[in-house]
């Protein structure tokens, strides 16, 4: 690793428009690789902007830094991540957005009917759900968690 390749962290926030301060919580977390001076100062590769990009990105879509730790794992941390390397980890989150914008458009669906909540607040939920049968199913918003709205006078 050549020393002009460095980044300081005030140069990786000013790149990426992150705070200094979550900068170094992002790699007191583990979720940059950091390289130190013998003085402690804090040097990053060019390819962290990449990553700070994503880690605020993530977040901003409502992802745990958990969940984005988790993700950030599966790339090097010993090298510039490649192209290639992006793209895997770009088909793994797209599937799990590709879930997120199903779900928001059955919410969204749903929004002016029955999500089987159990409430009968409405009145036409006695229509939907007579005598509150959808709650044999278990609590929560049962449509909306993936059940069907089978014929009720079954159950």
């Amino acid at each position: 690793m050549k020393k002009d390749t460095l980044m300081s962290i005030g140069q990786v926030a000013e790149r990426t428009g992150a705070a200094v301060s979550a900068i170094r919580f992002y790699a007191d977390e583990q979720l940059l690789p950091v390289n130190r001076t013998t003085g402690g100062r804090r040097l990053f590769e060019r390819s962290v902007i990449r990553r700070v990009s994503f880690i605020l990105i993530s977040q901003q879509l409502g992802y745990s830094l958990s969940h984005i730790k988790q993700v950030l794992a599966s790339l090097p941390n010993e090298r510039t991540p490649t192209k290639a390397d992006w793209e895997k980890l770009s088909r793994g989150f797209a599937k799990d957005i590709d879930q997120k914008v199903a779900q928001l458009q059955t919410l969204k669906a749903s929004l002016s009917t029955c999500i089987g909540c159990g409430c009968l607040s409405l009145q036409k939920c006695r229509l939907y759900n007579p005598d509150d049968k959808i709650n044999q199913r278990g609590s929560g918003p049962r449509y909306l968690l993936g059940d069907s709205a089978v014929d009720l006078e079954e159950m």
